[in-house]
């Protein structure tokens, strides 16, 4: 059998050479002609559609890209306005909290003064009510004792001392003797 190929191809007229790398001209010829159509095609109808599509998907990147920037700037600047807000609000809070302890302060210390004077006040008024019932009872005491003097003076003396001048001076002179006798016993 290898030898029927082998006759077999002794037989075959000896033409130029073919090289199975490089193929016939008229291949290539009409192999071109197709490409050339395909690449035209393509070219006219393909591409532009294609770079439609990247030129798209590029801006929906890009602006995205931008949002989110924008986004992040907002975002950014938001957080410095609640920062600076909540700076502001501790530094009110703060100063509030001062103005309410210096109220309490002062309206401790009026108290104080008020509840000083008022104790004071009430401390004189019993003094001043003291000193009238003092009086009172000085006076009292006086007359009882004028009356019970000009009594024991009636029965010691033997005579009425019904006039009021002559009782009157009684009691004046038996007064400033008890005076006398009180001012030099101390």
């Amino acid at each position: 059998m290898t030898n029927t190929f082998l006759l077999a191809a002794e037989k075959l007229p000896m033409e130029e050479s073919v090289n199975p790398l490089i193929p016939p001209l008229y291949d290539i010829v009409w192999s071109i002609i197709p490409f050339a159509v395909i690449l035209f095609v393509f070219w006219k109808f393909v591409l532009p559609k294609f770079q439609e599509v990247l030129n798209q998907r590029e801006d929906q990147i890009e602006g995205g890209i931008r949002r989110a920037e924008s986004a992040q700037a907002e975002a950014k600047a938001a957080l410095e306005k609640y920062n600076a807000q909540l700076a502001e609000a501790r530094t009110e809070a703060a100063q509030i909290r001062d103005d309410a302890r210096s109220q309490g302060q002062k309206i401790i210390a009026d108290m104080k003064a008020q509840a000083t004077e008022e104790s004071n006040r009430i401390v004189e008024s019993g003094h001043k009510q003291l000193e009238a019932q003092r009086s009172a009872v000085v006076t009292d005491l006086r007359k009882e004792m004028g009356e019970n003097s000009i009594n024991l003076a009636e029965r010691l003396l033997g005579e009425q001392l019904s006039d009021d001048v002559k009782r009157s001076g009684t009691i004046d002179n038996f007064l400033a003797g008890l005076d006398n006798v009180g001012a030099s016993g101390k």
